[in-house]
């Protein structure tokens, strides 16, 4: 009996650091940013943002083909050309349960109402309100794509969930919720008080490739 226990603490003792070795390597090798590509999406969102009349200054963009653990929405000054701020964003769980990380290197994405799905595309940002998340405070989400032309009907906003951190979390990814772009109370705190400036709307672009 003590033998079959000695041999079950070794095992379990063994897993734990064989998990943990997995853990740092990952954390240690991590994915760069590909900021040629970010880059590239700012060029298109400003030649938009100039044809639509949206705000010149910045605009949100969102790459979901990065992993939910690590910064993928970037707000991007136009003036300066370069990335003011990064951090985590959640996406839909689409079929995974609610507030989990079940799909944080390969979300799902639809337009469908029940879906639980993010949506693809540019959309605008529009009026602040009230939200029963997060800092209690939302932005309207226009969607101005196919894609995503189904935002509003969907309840698809954009605001703070205490669930999401204010740093990387990978190789953990992020909570993932019903649809809409979430970020941290903190970074909403930050984000909030930029939108609040604008005159013109600004531009969020949540794209995947």
């Amino acid at each position: 009996m003590k033998k079959s226990v000695v041999l079950l603490l070794i095992l379990v003792i063994s897993a734990y650091g064989y998990n943990r070795y997995l853990r740092i390597e990952s954390i240690n090798n991590k994915p760069k940013r590909n900021v040629a590509r970010i880059e590239n999406k700012a060029k298109e969102a400003l030649l938009y943002c100039k044809k639509k009349k949206f705000d010149e200054n910045c605009c949100i963009l969102i790459d979901m083909s990065v992993h939910s653990g690590l910064n993928r929405l970037f707000i991007y000054d136009f003036n300066k050309n370069e990335v003011s701020r990064s951090m985590l964003v959640g996406h839909g769980c689409g079929n995974y349960p609610w507030s989990f990380d079940f799909s944080k290197d390969n979300p799902d994405f639809s337009n469908i109402d029940g879906s639980h799905c993010s949506s693809l595309g540019k959309y605008k940002i529009g009026k602040r309100a009230w939200s029963n998340w997060g800092i209690n405070v939302k932005y309207v989400l226009h969607g101005l794509e196919k894609t995503n032309s189904n935002a509003q009907s969907r309840f698809i906003v954009f605001h703070s969930w205490e669930k999401v951190s204010d740093s990387e979390v990978y190789p953990d990814g992020t909570p993932e919720g019903w649809g809409c772009p979430t970020i941290s109370n903190n970074n909403m705190k930050i984000v909030d008080s930029i939108l609040q400036t604008k005159k013109k709307p600004v531009l969020m672009w949540i794209y995947n490739k």
